[in-house]
C-alpha cells in the first residue's frame, strides 16, 4: 500500500479556541480552511502531514484523561527548554520532564488534549 498524505483529525467541542491555539500559539501552518453548512473545518501543516481540527468533539475537561482521549499530539523542537519558556510567555501551563531517553514538555490544548513537546536530538 502506498499512502499519498498522512493526517490526525481532532474533533474539538471549542473549535475557534483550538484553531487559535494551534494556528496562533503553537504556529502552525493553516493549509485551508472551510466553512460550509455541514462542514466547518480547519486543516493544518503538521510537519509535513496535517492536523485537521474539526467541531462536535467531546465536551472538554481541563485536562483528558487516556480513558478519555488516548491520544497525545506531538511537537519535535531542537530545544525544547527553550520552546517551554516561548509557550509560558504565551500563557501556556506545562512541565518539563527530563528522562534518560529526552526531555519532554507536556501541555493541553483549549479541549483538554494531552500534547507534548519532544526534544528531536535524542529522539532516534
Amino acid at each position: 500500500m502506498r499512502f499519498t498524505r498522512l493526517g490526525i483529525i481532532l474533533f474539538t467541542r471549542n473549535y475557534d479556541a483550538c484553531v487559535h491555539f494551534y494556528t496562533g500559539t503553537l504556529g502552525l501552518p493553516v493549509m485551508y480552511a472551510k466553512d460550509e453548512p455541514g462542514s466547518k473545518l480547519t486543516c493544518c501543516d503538521y510537519g509535513g502531514a496535517y492536523l485537521m481540527i474539526e467541531g462536535g468533539g467531546p465536551d472538554p475537561a481541563e485536562t483528558k484523561t487516556v480513558d478519555q482521549n488516548p491520544t497525545k499530539l506531538r511537537f519535535n523542537v531542537e530545544d525544547v527548554e527553550a520552546a517551554a519558556a516561548e509557550l509560558r510567555r504565551k500563557g501556556v501551563p506545562l512541565t518539563v520532564e527530563s528522562h534518560p531517553w529526552g526531555t519532554i514538555a507536556n501541555f493541553t490544548d483549549p479541549d483538554g488534549n494531552l500534547c507534548s513537546l519532544r526534544d528531536e536530538g535524542t529522539f532516534e
